[in-house]
C-alpha cells in the first residue's frame, strides 16, 4: 500500500515545490489526524456513563483520557524518526491498522483494566499517525502553499476536538458508549484506502550514524523520555488518591507495594523520579548529537527562538484546553442533570466557532500576523472560559453558556491554526519531520498533563468546599459527611447523578434531596475552581506567546 508517488526530502527535493501541491493528500492526511484527536476528546462526555457500566473510580477516569496522552507522548518522537526513514505513509498505514485494532478492543471492555489496554493500542497506532500527516505535509508542501496547508491541519486539529464531545453525547444517549471507539472503525478504513491511492511516500535518507536501527539506536532516550512523562503523569493523576506527601492508601501495582504505613507516600517519589529522568533524556540527546549519533530529540532545535517558545506555549495551551474539556461535561451531567447528548450538544458549538475561525485565520494573520493570531485565539479562549464560568451556577439558565462556547471555540481555532506554521517556522526543511514529532509530542505532553492536573485540581476543590456544604446540614454526621465527599471525589460526581434519581427513596431518607442539592452546589463550586485554574494556564499559554511572536518577528516568520 506504498502508491506510485514517492517523494525523498533529501535527493528529490525539486519534486516536493511543484506548483500544484497534493491537495487530495491533505485532505487524507486531516482525515487521519481528525481520527487522533477525536479520540482525544470524544471520550471525556461519555466518562460517566463509562463510570456506570464498568465501574471505575475518578483515578481510573482519568486514565482512560491520560493513558492515551501518555503513550502518545512517550512515541511520538521514535515514530516520528521511524516515518523520517523507511516512509512517512507507510507508518501512516500501519499506524491506522494498530489503531482501528485497539478502538474494537476498547469498544468491547467490560472492564476497567481492559479499556485501559485498549487505550494503550490506540495510543500506540496514535503516537503512528500523528507525526507521518504533519511531517508528510511539511515535506510536501512548500511557499504560500505550505502556510495554508498548516492552517487546515491546525484548523482540523481544534475542529476534531471541538467536535468530539458532540459525537460522544449523540453516541453514548442513542447507542451506547462503545461507539465513541467504533467510529474508528470506518474512519480507519477510508484512511488506509484513500492514502494509498492520493498520499505519496516521502522520507529522509539516513544523515546519522546508526539511523538504520531506527528506533533501537537510541533505545535509552526512548525509555527515558517514556518513564519520565509517565512518572511525571502518574504523580499528578494520583496524588489525591495516595497522597502528596504521606500515604492515604496502599498502591500495588503487580508485585510492587507500597505500604500506608510507610512515612512517605509515593506520589512526590514518582514525580521527582520522573524530573530526573526527563533531565537524563535531554543530557543523552546531547550528547548523542555531539558524537554525531542519531537522537530521538535534536535538542539544538530549541534554540530556534520560534520552535522553543512556540512549542513551551503549545503546552501550556493544550494543557488549559484539556482543563477546560476534561471539566464542562462532568459539570453539565453531574450538576446540571443533563444527558451525555444534551451536554455534548452544549459543547459540540465549540466546533461551531473554530471551523469558522480556522477558515478565517490565514485572513486575520495577514493582517495581525502569525504571532497576533494566536494571541487574538488566546484572548478570545480566556475570555469564554471566564464567562462561563460565571454561568457556572443553579440559578442560571444552561443555553447562555453556547454563546460562551462559541467564543472559546472561535478562539481555539485561530489560535491552533496559526501556532502549528509558527512553531515550525523557522526549523529547516531537513529537519521538518523530527520538529514535526517533536511539536506533536509537546502537545500531547500538555494534553497528558492537563488531564492530570484538571482532574486533581477538581479533586481538590471538592474536598475543600463539600464539607463546607454538607456540615450546614442538620441530621448529618461527619462519618456519612466524610462518605459522601469521598464518593463524589471518586466519582467525579457521578454518586450525584445515583442520589438525585433515588430522592427520598436513598438511605438517607427525606433527607436524600437536601444532601443531594448540597453536594451539587458544592460540587459546582469544585468545577469554577477547577475551570478558574484552566483560565490561568491559559494565561500563562498568552504570555508564552508573546515570546513566541517576538522571536518570530527577529526571524521574519510572523507574516503568512
Amino acid at each position: 500500500m506504498t502508491g506510485s508517488a514517492s517523494i525523498d526530502v533529501k535527493k528529490g527535493s525539486q519534486g516536493s515545490q511543484e506548483t500544484t501541491p497534493p491537495w487530495r493528500a491533505l485532505w487524507v492526511l486531516a482525515l487521519g489526524l481528525a481520527m487522533i484527536v477525536l479520540d482525544s476528546s470524544i471520550v471525556n462526555v461519555s466518562i460517566p456513563s463509562i463510570i456506570a457500566a464498568i465501574h471505575i473510580n475518578l483515578a481510573q477516569a482519568q486514565w482512560v483520557t491520560a493513558l492515551y496522552s501518555i503513550v502518545l507522548a512517550a512515541l511520538l518522537l521514535p515514530s516520528g524518526r521511524l516515518g523520517d526513514m523507511i516512509g512517512r505513509k507507510r507508518i501512516l498505514q500501519v499506524g491506522t491498522v494498530i489503531f482501528v485494532l485497539g478502538s474494537i478492543f476498547a469498544a468491547s471492555a467490560s472492564s476497567g483494566t481492559m479499556l485501559l489496554l485498549a487505550r494503550l493500542v490506540q495510543g500506540i497506532g496514535g503516537s503512528l499517525v500523528m507525526p507521518s500527516t504533519l511531517s508528510t505535509v511539511s515535506a510536501t508542501f512548500r511557499g504560500r502553499h505550505r502556510a495554508t496547508a498548516f492552517g487546515i491541519w491546525g484548523a482540523v486539529m481544534s475542529s476534531a476536538a471541538a467536535v468530539g464531545p458532540f459525537l460522544g453525547g449523540v453516541f453514548t444517549s442513542t447507542i451506547g458508549w462503545r461507539w465513541i471507539f467504533l467510529v474508528n472503525l470506518p474512519l480507519g478504513l477510508i484512511v488506509l484506502v484513500a492514502s494509498a491511492v492520493f498520499v505519496p511516500e516521502t522520507k529522509s535518507a539516513p544523515r546519522q550514524t546508526g539511523d538504520r536501527w531506527g528506533m533501537l539506536a537510541d533505545w535509552k532516550g526512548i525509555l527515558l523520555s517514556a518513564l519520565g512523562s509517565a512518572l511525571v503523569v502518574f504523580a499528578l493523576i494520583e496524588g489525591q488518591t495516595y497522597g502528596w506527601w504521606h500515604p492515604r492508601a496502599a498502591f500495588e501495582l503487580g508485585s510492587l507495594h507500597w505500604s500506608a504505613a510507610v512515612p512517605l507516600s509515593p506520589v512526590p517519589v514518582s514525580l521527582i523520579l520522573g524530573l530526573v529522568l526527563l533531565a537524563a533524556f535531554a543530557l543523552t540527546e546531547l550528547a548523542r548529537a555531539r558524537k554525531g549519533k542519531m537522537v530521538i530529540l535534536d535538542v539544538s532545535m530549541f534554540a530556534i527562538g520560534t520552535f522553543g517558545w512556540g512549542n513551551l506555549t503549545a503546552a501550556i495551551v493544550n494543557a488549559g484546553q484539556f482543563a477546560v474539556m476534561f471539566i464542562l461535561p462532568l459539570y453539565l451531567i453531574n450538576a446540571r442533570g443533563l444527558s451525555p447528548l444534551g451536554a455534548g450538544s452544549i459543547l459540540g458549538v465549540m466546533a461551531l466557532g473554530s471551523v469558522v475561525s480556522g477558515g478565517l485565520a490565514r485572513v486575520v494573520s495577514a493582517r495581525l500576523g502569525a504571532g497576533g493570531t494566536v494571541q487574538t485565539g488566546l484572548l478570545m479562549e480566556i475570555v469564554g472560559v471566564a464567562l462561563s464560568i460565571l454561568l457556572m451556577r443553579g440559578s442560571v439558565p444552561v443555553w447562555p453558556m453556547t454563546l460562551t462556547l462559541i467564543i472559546y471555540g472561535a478562539g481555539l481555532g485561530f489560535a491552533s491554526a496559526q501556532l502549528t506554521s509558527l512553531v515550525l517556522s523557522g526549523v529547516p526543511v531537513s529537519q521538518s519531520g523530527q520538529a514535526s514529532a517533536t511539536q506533536s509530542t509537546i502537545r500531547q505532553w500538555g494534553t497528558a498533563l492537563g488531564a492530570a492536573v484538571s482532574g486533581s485540581a477538581l479533586s481538590l476543590a471538592l474536598s475543600l468546599v463539600l464539607p463546607r456544604h454538607l456540615t450546614a446540614l442538620k441530621g448529618i454526621s461527619v462519618q456519612i459527611a466524610d462518605g459522601l465527599v469521598r464518593s463524589v471525589q471518586s466519582s467525579a460526581g457521578n454518586a450525584i447523578v445515583g442520589m438525585r434519581a433515588q430522592g427520598i427513596r436513598g438511605r438517607l431518607g427525606a433527607l436524600g434531596p437536601q444532601v443531594t442539592n448540597a453536594l451539587t452546589e458544592g460540587f459546582t463550586q469544585g468545577a469554577q475552581w477547577a475551570m478558574g485554574f484552566a483560565v490561568l494556564l491559559l494565561l500563562l499559554g498568552l504570555v508564552a506567546s508573546m515570546l513566541v511572536r517576538r522571536a518570530a518577528r527577529k526571524a521574519g516568520a510572523d507574516k503568512v
